[in-house]
């Protein structure tokens, strides 16, 4: 697929679920500043759930609130207290209440995923505008559960297996096209947990040694035509805001930036745009990281990132990635203010 001048593109328009309106008074610490009642372009408190402010994508989001001229929050998820009462779902940090929020966007990392998606839902039932849901979370940190929903929905995926039967590993192998095969850890990130095998003894012994440590496992058919190469595109609600191949480093098959690969900025054919919005959209995703391998008969869909960093988007595109994130949360909690529903159930 030749690399050609980076643009947005947007798919269908879909509806939007409404969403509940929330408390406006300020907090006090680090929290914001109290203010009085809040009219229509007074400025908006954006949480950003992180664990350190010093990361790529953190900084640029907070900047990007900035540039649009309201208020970044940063909270350390793990510093965050859930306070459960009837009718009157509270959040703590650091001992105060937090109050006067308009959106969360949360960076949760796979290491608090359990912790990270009930500070999520909570948010939720306090009726808070959330860019990414705790359930659509969820469902796209579960390889197999993500795929499915993605075969349910017509989408192109490698053929995949998953099993706990040990007793014939080659009809595994089999079912996915044969060797070489790509062994996954049912969870990871970042290409950790990926691996390759060349014979079924290699498979056997990965397996095993995965199984014997509690994980579980996928195995993925090797998709040969690729050549280490795949597609990253950033959707964004309904529009991909930006694109780039990646490339593996010599002696590598993963093509993740974080394992040494390269990327460079491609404008994304209609068919490739079209499938990854569906995709983020089938699990429920306002904000993902679509990831595709570039098959014979058109895009061959990996997996979805729900909390896609954007550091090697951004210098290979030149494009404001984290101002166009910031943008959509902004009009998720404009949505929010405007439909004034209850409370969410859990």
């Amino acid at each position: 697929m030749p690399a050609k001048k980076v643009s947005s593109k947007k798919a269908p328009a879909r509806a939007r679920p409404k969403a509940p309106a929330r408390p406006v008074e300020p907090s006090p610490s680090d929290a914001p500043a109290p203010s009085a009642p809040r009219k229509p372009g007074a400025k908006k408190t954006v949480v950003i759930l992180s664990r350190k402010r010093s990361l790529y994508s953190t900084r640029r989001l907070v900047e990007a609130v900035k540039q649009h001229g309201h208020r970044p929050l940063v909270l350390d998820t793990l510093r965050c207290t859930m306070v459960l009462a009837p009718g009157q779902p509270r959040m703590l940090y650091r001992g105060v209440d937090i109050k006067g929020v308009d959106v969360v966007i949360p960076r949760i990392g796979a290491s608090i995923t359990g912790y990270g998606l009930a500070v999520v839902k909570h948010f939720e039932m306090m009726g808070i505008a959330v860019l990414n849901g705790a359930g659509a979370i969820s469902q796209s940190r579960d390889k197999l559960r993500a795929l499915q929903l993605l075969c349910a929905g017509g989408l192109d995926v490698p053929r995949t297996v998953m099993a706990h039967d040990r007793s014939n590993v080659r009809k595994l192998v089999e079912e996915v096209g044969g060797l070489p095969v790509i062994i996954k850890l049912l969870r990871g990130t970042q290409g950790v947990g990926v691996m390759i095998a060349h014979s079924l003894q290699e498979v056997q012994t990965i397996v095993n040694t995965f199984w014997d440590l509690g994980q579980e496992v996928v195995l993925q058919e090797f998709v040969a035509e690729s050549k280490g190469r795949d597609v990253r595109a950033l959707v964004v609600g309904d529009k991909v805001v930006g694109a780039m191949q990646r490339r593996a480093k010599k002696g590598e098959f993963r093509s993740n930036i974080h394992r040494g690969g390269e990327g460079h900025p491609v404008e994304l054919p209609a068919s490739y745009v079209e499938v990854a919005v569906k995709a983020a959209h089938l699990l429920g995703l306002e904000l993902a990281g679509v990831d595709m391998l570039e098959g014979r008969e058109g895009p061959r869909l990996m997996e979805l990132n729900s909390s896609p960093g954007f550091e090697g988007l951004e210098r290979a595109t030149k494009q404001d990635i984290a101002g166009a994130i910031v943008d959509h949360a902004l009009t998720l909690a404009r949505t929010h203010a405007a439909a004034g529903e209850p409370l969410q159930a859990v």
